[in-house]
């Protein structure tokens, strides 16, 4: 109904940026990507300085993994508007996709540097210093990121993650033990917690973990039970 509104507004001002802009947003809601790409161009070529525009075309292209597109997106919206921290947070997770986890790093940074209490930035930032086996790093990251929220499940997770690592394994079981009572469908977390279990010699913990892990989809668990459960 939304689209249908819009294009009436194109038709009767085909200049309208703000209305290719809002229908490209309701062509992403509906992931017609290749829709919603079409009018965020239209309306950039109407007004080129449309920060948000950039930016939601970006959203969209890392919605169809083209995250270098994405990145260039992301680029001219931080050029238009040095302040858009979503943008810097994006951008970081595109880098991150990509496996540039120095430069996901520096992104968060920037965005931590604008906005101090967005949880995401230290949760993700934390992410990819365990990607690059700073896993104390990683900590103090996601310890800041649950001062702010505690209620960021992926927080836990990744703090799970650093201290199996480091063998804190009764510290990581806490930790995804707390990621699941936030989301009980949290498959990863199943799944980790079920391989430090096993390291600590609670196989039936394990198998329980493994089999809760393979009813939401992770193919691994699932050979796991059939070998060891």
């Amino acid at each position: 109904g939304a689209i249908a509104d819009y294009s009436k507004a194109i038709e009767i001002d085909p200049q309208y940026a703000t209305a290719y802009f809002n229908r490209g947003n309701a062509w992403a809601l509906l992931e017609v990507y290749q829709e919603a790409i079409a009018d965020y161009d239209r309306a950039i070529e109407i007004n080129p300085q449309f920060a948000n525009a950039y930016y939601n075309r970006g959203s969209t292209k890392d919605d169809l993994e083209d995250y270098q597109g994405a990145i260039v997106d992301y680029d001219k919206a931080i050029e238009i508007n040095p302040q858009q921290s979503l943008a810097y947070l994006n951008r970081g997770v595109a880098k991150y996709d990509l496996n540039d986890f120095q430069g996901a790093i520096t992104d968060y940074d920037k965005l931590i540097k604008i906005n101090p209490r967005n949880s995401d930035a230290y949760s993700n930032r934390g992410s990819a210093k365990m990607e690059l086996k700073d896993y104390q790093g990683a900590i103090s990251d996601t310890n800041q990121a649950l001062e702010i929220n505690p209620k960021n499940s992926n927080a836990y997770y990744n703090r799970g993650v650093s201290k199996t690592n480091l063998q804190d394994y009764q510290g990581a079981i806490a930790d995804y033990t707390k990621a699941i009572e936030i989301n009980p469908q949290f498959a990863n977390a199943y799944n980790n917690r079920g391989i430090t279990r096993e390291l600590v010699n609670d196989l039936d913990g394990a198998c329980n973990d493994w089999r809760e892990a393979a009813g939401f989809g992770l193919t691994e668990p699932a050979e796991w039970v059939k070998k060891q459960c």
